[in-house]
């Protein structure tokens, strides 16, 4: 397990550059407000350069503890409907939840806000959000062929160095409590990305709420991956 998470550490460092890149190079502007925002094509090539470089961390020289955790492998063409069934099922574990769900392209992405998941400066998930983890473990259970990235976010209000650490602490957190729901941790990576990676304005405290999150990114893994790196 710890071989997984040291191979792949640099490879999210990648993935953390590689998403700032595409942040950079896929946004529009509106003509009336100015406000920036991601392109279609730019969230898609997102979702895509994430999700590269965490099956690359995950997969790459490590299939024996994915076979070993139950991962399996989806043929190229059943990718589609694999994720849609569980896409499904994950909008009905969270329906009626503060938890986003959201496709991109072939992945799927949580959001869980921390108002909902975290008590102010805590790392420790409220005791309410636990059974709601719970059902979304049952349903990333069922669907063993993904990997997943649990990311923590912060906003900017603190030092670097206390977001990046309470960002990596929910993170892990987060994944601890979908560990003992069954998930098994060499399919996740964990990581914690501070106040860099803000999806709204630092400058108002509804969008400091909105940075404050943790994200579940659900990547399918082919055949054709597995078989590259055995």
């Amino acid at each position: 397990m710890a071989t997984v998470q040291y191979a792949s550490k640099s490879k999210l460092l990648i993935a953390g550059a590689l998403a700032a890149l595409i942040v950079t190079t896929g946004c529009t502007t509106d003509p009336v407000t100015g406000q920036q925002s991601l392109s279609r094509g730019g969230k898609g090539a997102l979702a895509g350069g994430v999700g590269g470089a965490l099956l690359g961390g995950l997969i790459g020289g490590n299939t024996g503890a994915l076979i070993g955790a139950g991962v399996g492998s989806i043929a190229g063409g059943g990718i589609g409907s694999y994720m849609d069934k569980q896409e499904r099922a994950l909008r009905e574990a969270t329906a009626g939840t503060d938890i986003q769900v959201e496709r991109q392209g072939d992945e799927i992405k949580l959001v869980f806000p921390d108002t909902i998941t975290f008590d102010f400066n805590s790392a420790v998930v409220k005791p309410e959000m636990r059974g709601e983890l719970e059902q979304v473990a049952k349903v990333l259970n069922q669907y063993p062929s993904t990997v997943i990235g649990v990311f923590g976010h912060t906003d900017n209000v603190g030092s670097a160095e206390v977001n990046q650490r309470l960002s990596q602490q929910r993170a892990e957190s987060v994944a601890g409590t979908l560990e003992t729901f069954g998930v098994h941790r060499a399919r996740m990576q964990v990581r914690g990305f501070g106040y860099t990676q803000p999806v709204a304005s630092n400058d108002t405290p509804e969008g400091r709420a909105q940075n404050r999150r943790v994200e579940l990114r659900i990547i399918p893994v082919s055949q054709e991956q597995m078989q590259q790196h055995q």
